[in-house]
């Protein structure tokens, strides 16, 4: 059975009679449903009856309805209600507008609402620029999504995709202090979603693309950056390709390698896939062999999008053909986007010696872990359960919290790079090793420090007169 998860965690209200064996064989009957009790507490006790509230954490759903039958089957035992504790935790959303001024007396309206606002609205009339200094802008990013590609569930809308937007707001507000609110768009039309973002702008010192498919997300993006003076970041391209290299600068440490010298295979050439291609390049990779459901990518192929040559043309030197299989073989490193349990752990066997493991597919990895830990030195997936969580949560809040300080008008391939440095040395080198090659997104250091290198990028890059040069040579999707 696969593992527990407070994803699927549920609360039982349990009403006990006077039996004081009672309890003890409800938490027995939960463990022998496979279900891990998380705690109790006493809800009420009268007499000879007693009401307790038991947290337990389940696999899914059917998982979670199992166990409450195995308590409802003991006897002087009744279930009152069973509570689904994430969906308690989303009721009414996840995130609110609070105000950073008190309006409470004549004086604080005028100055806050009319007609003292009309001096600040005339002073950003007349200088424009003054309006990061003087409204929201300057500490506010958009979240953009139009639910075609959210992770795990594919394309299930605007609406749909709200909760996940939500999310990533709460996380950017409590991990990097930047407030961010979700912009969920009812349309997959790129030139839709192009002039929607270019209009609702003037609001927001940042954009954040999240969940949209191929291959609108690279048309979209780009649009947006040559249209818009303020950060435009594709979460699942560039945060997924910053965390990726700083985990495979950690893990090869451990294992004794250089970047230079590995040859890196790549399951699943989709939005963090190109990125993850484009970066490893970019800094030096030995080799990357990448592949998409239709095999290796080669120059030889006829059926390549524009991302997709674009690929095939920079990578592979050694012409290799055939399947996800025969990029493994011989590999010092698999970097996982692709789908659950396309490999197994045989698979990694073939891998060279001192193998490094991304199985970064989700919800379920690219290769069972447990059993690819069996043949490689290094193994990370993206799931909160497992050690070395290569999570893009890592990335994205530090980042924007850098390139809002600095004021910069966009993300360059420096300040990405720089912020997988920074990433990669939040992990000390007398804690790194095969279970440690990344910090928690929770290690308080991770936003400090990438938001440090991100700013100090942008500052170098613009006392250079830099252009972002990251994104000029990708080609139109074809």
């Amino acid at each position: 059975m696969s593992p527990t998860s407070a994803s699927y965690s549920i609360t039982l209200r349990v009403q006990l009679g006077g039996d004081p064996g009672a309890m003890g064989r409800v938490t027995t009957a939960v463990g022998e449903a496979d279900g891990v009790v998380m705690a109790i507490d006493i809800v009420e006790s009268k007499g000879d009856a007693m009401t307790v509230d038991i947290t337990v954490n389940a696999v899914d759903e059917d998982h979670a309805r199992a166990i409450r039958t195995a308590v409802e089957d003991i006897e002087d035992a009744t279930v009152r209600s069973m509570s689904d504790r994430t969906f308690l935790l989303h009721l009414g959303g996840k995130i609110t507008v609070e105000s950073k001024v008190s309006v409470n007396s004549r004086d604080a309206l005028s100055m806050a609402y009319t007609p003292g606002v009309a001096r600040v609205c005339s002073a950003i009339a007349e200088h424009p620029e003054d309006a990061r200094r003087l409204t929201i802008k300057r500490n506010t990013i958009a979240v953009v999504s139009d639910g075609s590609a959210v992770v795990g569930l594919g394309n299930i809308g605007a609406t749909a995709a709200l909760p996940v937007m939500e999310g990533k707001s709460v996380l950017f507000r409590q991990l990097a202090e930047v407030d961010a609110w979700p912009v969920v768009l009812d349309t997959h039309d790129p030139d839709e979603v192009v002039r929607f973002v270019e209009a609702l702008s003037p609001a927001y010192g940042g954009v954040l693309l999240e969940d949209i498919a191929a291959p609108h997300c690279f048309e979209i993006e780009r649009r947006l950056r040559e249209s818009l003076d303020i950060p435009v970041f594709h979460n699942d391209q560039h945060a997924a390709a910053i965390v990726v290299l700083a985990a495979l600068e950690n893990a090869l440490k451990v294992v004794g390698k250089r970047l230079a010298d590995v040859r890196v295979a790549l399951a699943g050439v989709g939005a963090a896939g190109f990125a993850t291609a484009r970066i490893l390049v970019a800094e030096g990779t030995g080799d990357v062999v990448a592949c998409d459901r239709r095999g290796i990518l080669h120059a030889g192929r006829d059926d390549l999008d524009g991302t997709k040559r674009w690929v095939a043309e920079h990578t592979n030197r050694d012409g290799h053909r055939g399947g996800l299989r025969d990029a493994v073989r011989g590999a010092d490193v698999l970097v996982g986007l692709s789908a659950p349990n396309i490999l197994q752990p045989e698979d990694i066997a073939t891998m060279a010696d001192g193998a490094v493991v991304f199985a970064l597919a989700l919800p379920d990895p690219d290769v069972d872990p447990d059993g690819a830990r069996d043949h490689a030195a290094v193994v990370a997936t993206a799931r909160s359960e497992d050690l070395n969580q290569i999570n893009t949560v890592l990335a994205a809040p530090g980042v924007f919290r850098g390139a809002l300080d600095a004021e910069a008008r966009t993300i360059t391939e420096a300040m990405k790079v720089a912020a997988a440095r920074a990433i990669a040395a939040v992990v000390g080198e007398d804690e790194l090793g095969p279970n440690y090659i990344v910090p928690s997104l929770f290690n308080p250091d991770v936003v400090p420090a990438v938001a440090k290198a991100v700013r100090q990028a942008a500052r170098e890059d613009q006392a250079a007169g830099a252009r972002d040069t990251g994104h000029e040579d990708v080609p139109e999707p074809a």
